[in-house]
């Protein structure tokens, strides 16, 4: 039985939007990218069915490029609640931090301090050791409760300092889920003048953003982890955008944000990223916000939800502004991620008390605050052995310390990490008991 979650989220209607949910395969691998709806495989075939051409005002192919590129701003801007011309696109998060990373260690140098922390995915990790070493900067860790999985204030306060030019933590740790207090770590890090670098990657999957009341400085996230195609996304202070200068060719625009992005951008990558976000938007349904109608927004008039249909507020050109359907569109992602989160948690309770149940399982997710990832790990058994059995049983729950290396360690877990377990949109009360019982067989 899958059915409605409290308060509008109608979990059938939301699972007949992605056909991988065809296959049968019960998903649990969302916090290692999120399978997608139908309307983000249309408005990326429509982008590149469509005149397209490298962008500019005069003929279709330009024109339309450069409304797709203005689409994807938008959208991301919404989620964000950023400014759209404080959006950059890159293929990823990690190269986008790796960009990041170097610009700004051009100003850094002996003397100065950069903190890393125990609990963050090693692309939030590496990128900035590496540029602190190249500028001859001293790297910092801040530690993370090995009982809870948890990071506090007070670890960022115990490392930071008047020397501190940066601190880099993640908006959630794609490994446990643990969410760290972002808003009073800001305040600390702005107290001593320093920059605060935010990894929402798995964040931005189950929490809306708002990337200034978090505090953030500079942020990053992927929109695989939110239903959309393979790219990331950083945004910046335009002030601290305009003060930076990367590498780039003579011909190049200088202007912001465009001088960050390298070469020709993946058209119908970004059309997608729109899908996604209109997606997102119509989650809640026409109960949370008025004249909203459910996910994808404003279904065509004929119903159509096909592979050639219009299903989806961004149709299939992901040029949609996404406003047309009931209340803007940030409103609207508002209402939905409320309901997701009923939605996840409602799921995350039962998971833990069918888990509570089970023998020898030791749960690793432990913090006050944390989205619906759990990493398990079970008393002589190996986790790769119970993700090979679920496997075999259509149950797709990995197992590893997924690039999240210092957690995986500090939580003396060593590189092998555990069974991770992350819920979507699209999970259902049916996957959930899937789960229980491959792992109730599995321990035997």
């Amino acid at each position: 039985m899958t059915g409605t979650t409290a308060r509008g989220l109608d979990v059938d209607r939301i699972r007949a939007d992605f056909p991988a949910l065809d296959s049968g395969v019960a998903f649990f691998d969302a916090p290692g990218g999120t399978q997608a709806p139908r309307a983000v495989a249309e408005a990326m075939a429509g982008a590149l069915t469509g005149p397209l051409s490298n962008r500019g005002r005069r003929t279709p192919g330009e024109v339309r490029a450069d409304d797709i590129v203005a689409a994807a701003r938008s959208a991301m801007a919404d989620l964000l609640a950023v400014p759209p011309d404080e959006v950059v696109f890159g293929r990823s998060a990690t190269q986008l931090t790796y960009d990041l990373a170097r610009m700004l260690a051009a100003g850094w140098g002996a003397g100065d301090e950069v903190l890393v922390s125990r609990l963050d995915h090693d692309a939030n990790v590496r990128p900035w050791v590496q540029a602190a070493e190249r500028a001859g900067a001293t790297v910092r860790w801040i530690d993370v409760d090995p009982d809870t999985a948890e990071l506090t204030a007070d670890h960022v306060r115990a490392v930071l300092s008047d020397r501190t030019r940066l601190v880099a933590v993640t908006g959630a740790s794609n490994l446990v889920g643990t969410r760290p207090p972002l808003a009073e770590i800001a305040a600390m890090v702005h107290g001593v003048g320093a920059h605060l670098h935010v990894d929402a990657v798995h964040l931005a999957a189950h929490v809306l953003v708002d990337r200034d009341a978090l505090g953030a400085d500079t942020l990053v996230c992927s929109p695989y982890k939110f239903l959309g195609p393979h790219l990331g996304v950083l945004t910046g202070r335009r002030a601290l955008l305009e003060s930076l200068h990367p590498d780039k060719l003579l011909p190049s625009t200088d202007a912001v944000p465009e001088r960050f992005e390298f070469g020709t951008l993946p058209y119908e990558m970004l059309a997608g990223v729109t899908a996604a976000v209109d997606y997102l938007a119509g989650l809640a349904g026409a109960d949370e916000v008025s004249g909203a109608d459910g996910p994808g927004g404003a279904v065509g008039s004929d119903g159509s939800d096909g592979w050639g249909g219009t299903h989806g507020l961004s149709g299939s050109d992901g040029l949609d502004g996404g406003d047309g359907s009931g209340g803007g569109r940030r409103e609207r992602l508002v209402a939905s991620f409320e309901a997701l989160e009923r939605h996840e948690e409602a799921l995350r309770g039962r998971l833990e008390s069918g888990i509570a149940t089970l023998p020898g399982v030791t749960v690793h997710s432990r913090a006050a605050l944390r989205t619906p990832t759990l990493l398990l790990t079970f008393d002589g058994r190996d986790a790769a052995d119970a993700y090979a059995f679920l496997a075999d049983r259509g149950v797709a729950a990995p197992a590893g310390s997924f690039y999240a290396i210092e957690p995986s360690r500090r939580l003396g877990l060593g590189d092998a990490g555990g069974l991770r377990v992350g819920l979507a949109p699209y999970t259902s009360a049916d996957d959930v008991e899937r789960l229980l019982s491959g792992l109730q067989e599995f321990l035997g």
